[in-house]
């Protein structure tokens, strides 16, 4: 595995040792001991998956202490924008953002550390999103940022995305009080 890091503290790509001959690929999607050796560590607790297609926004997510989450997130099919705000207070790079492209053609996986607000959109149809997370899901936890606030400045990368009710009301950095 390579990791790749960011000026933004705590994010890191991560791209995996491919093996691909005539059958087709493989490659190792997950190494707690490489991961640690990197600097990411957590305990891994849950895994998530969500299909979207092409235009679908989802975020800008992430939950509350206790309940706080650390994701690795990955595409097993198509592409994503995979967006990141980093939501720490004390931080030098708080509401500033890093884009990546995730697709399943590279395996390339990103780290999101406790403390950042993720969301990503789908740049293909039947795009399946995996996240794997250190804490549960916890309903009365959640939290979120606009997801076209324009403090942020994000390129999502589609015209006329497709948001859900939800993510349409969430607040705006300047409205935010971050609880990391």
């Amino acid at each position: 595995m390579e990791f790749k890091y960011f000026d933004i503290a705590g994010a890191v790509e991560i791209l995996p040792r491919v093996f691909g001959d005539v059958r087709g690929a493989f490659f190792e999607s997950f190494s707690e001991r490489r991961l640690a050796e990197a600097g990411i560590s957590g305990e891994w607790v849950q895994d998530n998956q969500s299909r979207s297609d092409r235009g679908v926004v989802r975020g800008l997510h992430f939950q509350k202490p206790p309940f706080a989450q650390a994701k690795l997130v990955r595409v097993a099919s198509g592409r994503a924008l995979d967006v990141i705000v980093d939501i720490r207070r004390d931080s030098p790079t708080y509401g500033q953002h890093l884009s990546i492209e995730l697709d399943s053609e590279r395996f390339n996986m990103l780290y999101v550390p406790v403390g950042f607000a993720h969301g990503f959109t789908a740049l293909e149809d039947n795009t399946l999103f995996l996240y794997k997370c250190t804490n549960y899901y916890a309903p009365e936890s959640e939290g979120g940022l606009l997801w076209n606030d324009p403090t942020l400045g994000i390129n999502w990368g589609v015209q006329n995305p497709t948001i859900s009710a939800k993510d349409q009301v969430l607040p705006t950095l300047a409205e935010f009080n971050s609880p990391f």
